[in-house]
This record gives C-alpha cells, structure tokens and sequence, in this order.
C-alpha cells in the first residue's frame, strides 16, 4: 500500500441515514476502494447520541471508525460506549479529562499508524470547551514519537472562519482537516499549501427534504409559536449522502487528493 486510501461520511442522522449508508454503502466502495471508513456518528441514533445497536449496524457494513460530536451524550448508553473499548469511537478531546471516552486514536490501517482525533469548535458553543488549538498542539506533541503515516482530524463546530483559522495552524502537520456539525455540505473542497486536505463542512447523512435531516413540520411550528415541539426524523424519503474521499501519502502525511461526495437515494 503506497497510499492511504479514507472514506470519510458526514454526520449520519437517524435511521433513514443508517438504511441510506446500508444501501449505497457498496457502491462507494467498489468506486473508491478505501483502505478505512470513517462517519460521524453524534447523531445516529434517531437523530441525537449513540447506541450500542446503531454502532453494531454500522460496524457491520464494515465502518472501521466512529467521530462524534457535542450531541454523544444523548443516549444513556453513550458514557458506558466510550468507556469501552468494543466500539472504534472517539468523543472530541477537548472536553474535560473526567469525560469518558478518548478524545484520539491511533488506528492500524494496512501496515501504517494513522492518528485520527475528535474536536470541538469554541465559537457559537454553549459549552466551555477547552481551546481546540492548544488541544491538538498538545495531542500532535504526546504523540511525536510515534511513527505515524498520517493524522485525520473531524473539527466538529458552528463557524466557518474558526475551521479555516485552525485548519491553515495546522496546514502540513495533519493530513486531512474535515469539518463537521452543521449538517450542510460546503463546495470548498482544497488542499492547502502545506498539504493538508481541507473542507468547511462535510455535510449529512440523512433527510433531505428537511431541515438538517429533521421533519420541518415541528421546526416551523417551533419557529412560529416560540413553543418548543420535539424534533421528527422521518423514515422515508430522499436521503442525501455526504462524504469526502482523501488520498494521503503514508511516506510524508501529506494529502494527494481530495474528492467531495453528494448523493441522494430514495428510502421507501
């Protein structure tokens, strides 16, 4: 293996995301051949948080890895998940070091280490989370010495000038810098000068006639009424699939292609 070969997808949203990776899942592979799957999972189970079923669904369509995001934490079972070691998923490292769950991994992929870590973005976040700066500084520093072919980082986070501002610090010390959260795939797909691969936002996996993958009936009526009414996701319907294929170069980390991916499929 000359290069390393990832499939990234974007967060998947409940279980009409779940049928739709199941059923296009496949096919992507047989385009792309990837040598490691990665999807953000924050939100596939039915919409916030994770669980055991959901991962064990996904894990076995052959899903290598799991990122998640502020919205792990939905589940009862989600701190008893990242305390175990059954499941490949990470929570963003830039939570409190109380928190369950590892923040990185290093994943064997073929004969090479690959570092792949979770972090949450500071702006338009209701919580206190660390400086994700100094966050990955400190993870890429604890992990020098180790010999490792490539780094992936999914910055899961509201606003685009905070991506782009970490993604350029860390231009040429990480592979691949893929933002997450907003559930809308941005078209500024690049590598930067230095070799990272970069995009804003990876997208979704999930409703497509929505808004971010949930019913728009209790949205509008929320919006209208200032009453808070519960999120629905549906089950059928147009389902749109975000990715994002990166070649990487395993002699010096560097990316070598980057490629979006946008599909939709029909759930029945």
């Amino acid at each position: 293996m000359s290069q390393i070969k990832i499939l990234f997808l974007g967060d998947v949203v409940g279980k009409i995301g779940r049928i739709a990776i199941k059923k296009i899942l496949p096919s992507l592979k047989k385009t792309y051949k990837p040598d490691f799957i990665i999807l953000n999972a924050e939100n596939i189970a039915h919409g916030k948080g994770v669980t055991e079923n959901t991962l064990t669904e996904m894990m076995d369509l052959e899903v290598d890895f799991f990122t998640s995001g502020n919205h792990i934490w939905a589940t009862p079972e989600a701190s008893t998940i990242l305390e175990s070691k059954k499941f490949p998923i990470i929570r963003p490292a830039n939570y409190p070091d109380n928190v369950p769950g590892d923040g990185y991994r290093i994943c064997s992929i073929g004969a090479y280490q690959f570092l792949i870590v979770n972090l949450m973005g500071q702006a338009f976040m209701k919580e206190n989370f660390d400086n994700p700066i100094l966050k990955l500084k400190q993870i890429l520093e604890e992990n020098g010495h180790q010999k490792i072919s490539g780094v992936l980082v999914d910055f899961h986070g509201e606003a685009t000038s905070e991506k782009h501002v970490v993604a350029n610090f860390f231009d040429g010390q990480v592979s691949a810098f893929l933002g997450t959260h907003t559930h809308v795939q941005t078209a500024d797909e690049k590598i930067l000068p230095n070799g990272t691969a970069y995009i804003t936002d990876v997208g979704m996996c999930g409703f497509a006639n929505g808004s971010l993958g949930v019913d728009l009936r209790n949205v509008t009526k929320t919006m209208l009424t200032q009453i808070s009414a519960p999120h629905e996701i549906p089950e059928r319907g147009i389902c749109q699939i975000n990715g994002i294929f990166v070649i990487i170069k395993p002699e010096n980390g560097k990316a070598q292609k980057i490629e979006r991916i946008s599909k939709t499929i029909e759930i029945k």
